[in-house]
């Protein structure tokens, strides 16, 4: 082999053997501890395990929260997708790495709801989640949060959410949300009554 040749194959193996290296570090950069730091962090706003927080405007739980969900509307909130500032400002600075660790751990808790829902509405919540309102064409909400709310993949879990927080997101609700199933929502929401999202919520924040 010529020297060119040797020099343009040492070369090609050295790039290979950096970007490996590269996208081992990428995996790995963050540790556990950097991990349970940045947790401790969010905990701050919501709430202890991630429960969520009743503040000046609810902050919602993320406990037991679907992975690609999260990482999703982090992604929002950095591409501007979702506006608000204080999670803008929380999410840009961390790494893809970080995101999924974070995402995971608050997937992993489990604590119990607050429960914050008046009870009497709960029935009829209980109703429309697994009936929906066929005559307002509005479907099944377990069709795609699951019979117990507890989400898959893209559709975030719903169980134990805080009671005004489900409020005000199906009340408001706006196509600039940045997750995947956003315009399948926004229909939904605008086609429930006022007592009907009420009602739902009330059942959702009891649920484990």
């Amino acid at each position: 082999m010529k020297l060119g040749g040797k020099i343009a194959l040492q070369t090609a193996i050295l790039t290979i053997a950096l970007t490996a290296v590269g996208r081992a570090q990428d995996k790995g950069s963050v540790t556990p501890q950097q991990v349970e730091a940045k947790l401790a962090y969010c905990e701050i706003c919501h709430g202890v395990d991630a429960q969520g927080f009743h503040g000046y405007y609810p902050i919602p739980r993320l406990a037991g929260q679907q992975v690609a969900y999260i990482e999703n509307e982090l992604t929002g909130f950095v591409e501007h997708k979702r506006t608000n500032i204080i999670m803008f400002n929380v999410g840009h600075v961390m790494s893809p790495a970080m995101i999924r660790g974070l995402a995971t751990d608050f997937h992993n808790l489990n604590p119990k709801p607050l429960g914050d829902g008046p009870k009497d509405l709960v029935p009829a919540g209980d109703k429309i989640f697994r009936e929906g309102v066929p005559d307002a064409g509005v479907p099944p909400c377990a069709s795609c949060h699951g019979p117990k709310a507890k989400g898959e993949g893209q559709f975030p879990r719903l169980a134990g959410q805080l009671y005004p927080y489900i409020v005000s997101q199906l009340s408001g609700w706006s196509s600039e949300r940045g997750e995947i199933n956003a315009n399948v929502m926004e229909p939904i929401a605008h086609s429930l009554k006022p007592e009907q999202i009420k009602a739902v919520a009330a059942y959702l924040s009891h649920l484990e």
